[in-house]
């Protein structure tokens, strides 16, 4: 690992703010001065934003510009997206011009799917902690800048770790559910490395919904949010929900709206990049509310 360092001069949608505070991702703090630090793939990054200049340092295991790229989807054609998604309505206008900055990370997928495990019925402050924690226990430390840091474990550094070491980390109820998926992805109940060579959303959605601890809003975080990168998946929670309602259905009560109607809604409407849709609509109604 060496310290290196790059600027990406002009850099089109590319907000930290947006990227690192929409959701999507659980390790990436703001400093006092108003860049992020994170940790992605075993490097450790700081990310600020100067003029329109994004400039980007760190520890990383192969060349930061090749890194960079590729975790932070540089080769999509964001502005066309943007473009695409405004022409379809005012809200969807009105949410693209919102999250303008936002891109979406490719990020590792077994730190995705144990991410978002403990994600379910938490808040992000909390999420963080116990990522944090498992990643200081089990993980492996970097130090830069007199700063310590730590990669997240992989499955085999969380082999043997029990349902109650799990529990002492303030897993709650997902204790037993990481302790299940680390095993079921470690013993090839469910192969990771297959589902990147699988074009059939559907078919790797149900492979994940394998996974103890895996529904189908989790699913759809995982396929959106990791390395797998399927942009039509369109993951509903509570806030997209009331977003969609509220915009488009406009049913009385919220809850009685279904999931397929919501997901048969933004097929129609959004097509293959449904997800980038969720995301822009999700980062706007939540950050107003």
């Amino acid at each position: 690992m060496q310290e290196q360092k790059i600027v990406l001069e002009k850099v089109d949608s590319f907000e930290p703010k947006d990227i690192f505070d929409c959701g999507q991702c659980f390790r990436w703090n703001e400093q006092e001065e108003g860049s992020y630090e994170g940790i992605f793939k075993g490097n450790v990054a700081k990310v600020k934003k100067e003029g329109k200049d994004i400039i980007i340092e760190g520890i990383f295991k192969e060349d930061i510009k090749k890194s960079v790229e590729e975790y932070f989807d540089l080769n999509r054609d964001y502005k066309q997206i943007k473009r695409q998604l405004g022409k379809i309505d005012n809200n969807m206008k009105t949410s693209v011009e919102y999250g303008a900055g936002i891109r979406i990370l490719n990020q590792d997928l077994w730190e995705t799917i144990i991410s978002f495990i403990i994600s379910a019925n938490n808040n992000i402050p909390r999420i963080k902690g116990i990522i944090e924690r498992l990643s200081k226990k089990y993980g492996n430390k970097i130090t830069w800048n007199n700063k310590e840091y730590y990669t997240f474990p992989t499955a085999e550094q969380l082999k043997n770790v029990t349902i109650q070491e799990y529990r002492e980390l303030g897993l709650g109820f997902r204790d037993k559910r990481l302790y299940e998926t680390t095993q079921m992805i470690l013993n090839k109940k469910v192969n990771l490395n297959e589902m990147y060579k699988n074009p059939n959303t559907m078919e790797v959605r149900e492979q994940l919904l394998e996974l103890s601890g895996v529904g189908p809003k989790v699913a759809d975080c995982i396929l959106l949010f990791s390395d797998l990168k399927r942009l039509e998946v369109f993951p509903i929670d509570v806030w997209v929900r009331r977003v969609i309602n509220d915009l488009y259905i406009k049913e009385p009560n919220e809850n009685k709206v279904s999931k397929a109607k919501i997901e048969k809604l933004a097929k129609e409407k959004f097509g293959d990049i449904a997800g980038l849709a969720q995301q822009y609509l999700f980062y706007w109604r939540r950050e107003q509310a």
